[in-house]
């Protein structure tokens, strides 16, 4: 059969680094770091002390109260992210629209984070009484996100989440555009959500000595490939694009920001935490990606990198990037944006997704920040350091990766 094309047609974010999709993009090519001191907990024994947390966030700017509080912040997050992407793509004013084959396809890695402890802490500190939240169950499932998002707007197609870790909103896409692709819905808003600054996650993430401990300086601590990187910067926020079959958004007068070309996934089956010290996850993500979208590697000119700012997938990935491009690698533009916005865990590829098509769309690169030294293990590349760059771009790829040795690739393609 002839698959269809797929084109994105609205996007919505609230991160760290701006709560709209126009502020985030904005922040992006400044060079804003979203780090700071954790204010949702009280974070002072902990070895971690800062995250990149949303500022100015209040739910009941956005919910009434008796609605704010059947949500767990993830689910708030991902519904004010999804609300912009669906107006800003102007899909519910077309004519004749059936609801019936729109669908919303989430990715959260770990769901209702806070719900759970908070739950669990009061039982535990009660009187041995079981009285929990009536709403506990439905707050912390990942996948509540996906049907709120469908129940306030009668979307009534696909609709559940996908679970990899931080490669769970890539892997969100590609189930979003292979659903379109195939015929099984005209359109699909396809999300991705995070809110795991709380006590269990900072804590659990210490104790893997995953996150950066550089307490006295956050705003520096997200460094990809510098010398003195220690770890990642924990992050939270929502990233939503809208996804739709190419006839559907040119019969409805859509504006148009980018073409999803194709999507890959692969295992390192190495692993539980640590990426494969060769990247042959990586190298066989990309290699099935492009191969998905029939192109020669010489076409991708940009790619959004994992890159987490920890020792070892700093290395690891443009490695694989070197091994799978050749001598083209030295002209592909890379970024890391977690240098500014952090990880967002299940969030960070729906987020680093956005920031792939607005720099197809924009024709310009954001930056790297907080390079201080390179460290001379990693292999050299153009990593856009500090200072965003302007590039015609005709594809994009977009890379994640989770604990699990779960890996997911997006690639974009500028709309002609």
């Amino acid at each position: 059969m002839k698959l269809k094309r797929v084109v994105i047609t609205g996007l919505g974010a609230l991160t760290p680094i701006g709560n709209t999709y126009k502020e985030y993009w904005a922040n992006l090519l400044k060079g804003v770091s979203g780090a700071a001191p954790i204010t949702l907990f009280d974070a002072s024994n902990f070895k971690t002390q800062f995250a990149c947390e949303i500022k100015n966030f209040d739910p009941l700017d956005h919910f009434d109260r008796k609605e704010a509080r059947k949500m767990d912040r993830t689910g708030q997050l991902g519904i004010v992210a999804a609300r912009e992407a669906i107006k800003h793509s102007g899909i519910l004013d077309a004519k004749n629209l059936d609801k019936t084959r729109i669908g919303v396809i989430w990715g959260s890695g770990i769901g209702g984070l806070n719900t759970f402890e908070t739950e669990i802490s009061n039982f535990a500190t009660g009187n041995g009484t079981p009285r929990f939240n009536p709403f506990f169950i439905p707050k912390m499932i990942a996948d509540i996100t996906p049907g709120l998002v469908s129940m306030e707007f009668g979307l009534m197609g696909p609709n559940y989440t996908t679970v990899s870790a931080c490669a769970s909103s890539s892997n969100a896409i590609i189930d979003a555009f292979n659903l379109i692709r195939l015929g099984k819905a005209d359109a699909i808003v396809t999300g991705g959500s995070e809110a795991a600054i709380t006590a269990t996650g900072v804590g659990g993430f210490n104790a893997l000595h995953a996150l950066s401990t550089r307490n006295d300086d956050p705003a520096t601590a997200s460094r990809p490939f510098d010398k003195g990187r220690d770890g990642f910067v924990m992050g939270e926020g929502a990233g939503t694009m809208i996804l739709e079959e190419y006839e559907h958004a040119l019969e409805r007068g859509a504006t148009i920001y980018g073409e999803i070309a194709g999507g890959g996934m692969s295992a390192d089956a190495h692993h539980m935490t640590a990426p494969h010290p060769e990247g042959l996850g990586v190298y066989h993500v990309m290699k099935n990606t492009l191969e998905d979208a029939g192109i020669d590697p010489t076409e991708v000119d940009h790619i959004n990198m994992h890159a987490t700012s920890t020792p070892l997938g700093d290395i690891a990935e443009p490695k694989a990037i070197i091994d799978f491009f050749g001598d083209h690698a030295k002209n592909i533009q890379i970024n890391a944006t977690k240098s500014m916005h952090g990880h967002l865990l299940g969030a960070t590829g729906l987020v680093e997704a956005i920031a792939a098509v607005g720099a197809i769309y924009n024709s310009i690169v954001p930056p790297t920040i907080n390079l201080h030294e390179k460290d001379e293990a990693v292999p050299d590349l153009d990593y856009t350091f500090n200072t965003a760059k302007e590039k015609n771009i005709r594809y994009a790829m977009s890379n994640t990766f989770g604990f699990g040795g779960h890996n997911a690739c997006v690639l974009f393609k500028k709309y002609q």
